[in-house]
């Protein structure tokens, strides 16, 4: 996981051209080019959502920290997470780990309704206006209330997909996420069908750990 401790803060940032090289040189060369995801990338303003010590490196290719051991990944990884979603106007989305908001600004309007999870309450403080409806609690409890959901976001890596969140997923509902096996992580796309939960794992992807989503470990002698 590559996180950038020491930016160099620049006053004078220009985010919409921020915003176009972004899309320009990190999304569109790595294949996400898919209109509707561009579109909420380009109109989001990622420096919203990061502290304000670390809005210069905003849109750099790298997470940016964000604080309590969390961060905001980089672009290209939730690109790619909305490119391989694919969502639309008929899906009821949950986002797992809403940190700072920004996930949730692109998604609320590619979605028909969205419910996003966050077990921590120090992001608040950075201010940036939060899309969807917001609920306090563990992140792998997720929000069952509004269950059941067609497509699930976790946002982070994952060793294992908790029950109550498979639960929570709709018959042929979708999960975005990243997954470690064996000690690497992947985007994964998973699809639950007869109950349970199949995932796909696709190219290597810049996801940081959630906490709470470690396998059980086993005692061994």
């Amino acid at each position: 996981m590559t996180v950038l401790s020491e930016p160099a803060l620049d006053a004078g940032l220009d985010a919409a051209a921020a915003r176009r090289a972004m899309i320009d040189s990190q999304l569109r060369p790595s294949g996400v080019n898919h209109p509707r995801v561009l579109a909420a990338m380009a109109a989001t303003p990622r420096e919203a959502f990061v502290p304000a010590e670390r809005r210069a490196v905003a849109y750099a290719d790298r997470a940016v920290p964000l604080g309590s051991g969390r961060v905001l990944a980089p672009p290209l990884t939730h690109g790619l997470m909305l490119a391989e979603a694919m969502p639309t106007e008929q899906d009821k989305a949950l986002i797992v780990g809403g940190g700072s908001g920004y996930l949730a600004a692109l998604v609320a309007p590619l979605v028909g309704t969205l419910h996003v999870v966050e077990s921590e309450t120090g992001f608040d403080a950075i201010g940036a206006p939060r899309a969807g409806t917001w609920v306090a609690g563990p992140l792998g409890q997720g929000c069952k209330k509004a269950a059941p959901y067609s497509l699930i976001l976790i946002d982070g890596a994952i060793e294992v997909l908790p029950d109550a969140l498979a639960k929570q997923l709709a018959d042929d509902g979708r999960v975005v996420t990243g997954l470690i096996e064996r000690g690497v992580t992947r985007l994964a796309v998973g699809r639950k069908a007869a109950g349970s939960v199949g995932f796909l794992t696709l190219g290597e992807a810049d996801f940081a750990p959630l906490p709470g989503f470690a396998r059980p470990r086993r005692w061994s002698f």
